[in-house]
């Protein structure tokens, strides 16, 4: 069970959360969630999950890589980022965590209660949806909150037209 959402209270805007990855489809995800944070007068958060297996195997260089990935999380989180300011003007969060990807998108979503939808993109490549849209369609991994998920072949046009 999720805590009361607040985005609707005084005070208060609702957001929209865009998980940022190497995917290819996430650039779509976050296309559709900024226009909706922007056509709804909501804000919009994005999230980059550094996932801990990666240092495991590591222990000598564990530090460095570990900075390495912290210095990749956040040139892709500001990369994202300067696309939606230049394109809608508006200024998303950015957000760092690591961890299992399910595991920090949840914890998120219970630490910030203006959090109210979840955006993800769907791949359209025959290796299948991506991992997280898998998440959502199996058992035991579904969010607490609404999940949009946008087909990786829309174009911006389509995207303008939906949110």
């Amino acid at each position: 069970m999720v805590s009361k959402r607040l985005s609707r209270e005084t005070g208060h805007r609702r957001k929209f959360l865009a998980i940022i990855d190497d995917t290819p489809e996430c650039e779509r995800a976050v296309a559709y969630a900024s226009k909706r944070a922007q056509s709804t007068n909501g804000t919009l958060v994005l999230l980059y999950v550094i996932e801990p297996d990666d240092f495991q195997h590591w222990l000598g260089v564990e530090k460095i890589m570990r900075e390495e990935a912290n210095a990749t999380a956040r040139a892709a989180l500001d990369s994202y980022a300067n696309k939606v300011r230049q394109k809608l003007g508006i200024e998303p969060e950015m957000v760092v965590r690591e961890g299992k990807p399910t595991d920090e998108i949840h914890k998120l979503i219970e630490e910030d209660q203006d959090i109210a939808i979840l955006v993800l993109a769907a791949g359209a490549g025959k290796e299948g949806p991506g991992p997280l849209v898998g998440a959502v369609a199996g058992k035991g991994a579904a969010f607490p909150i609404p999940v949009t998920v946008v087909p990786q072949n829309l174009s911006d046009e389509e995207i303008d037209s939906l949110a």
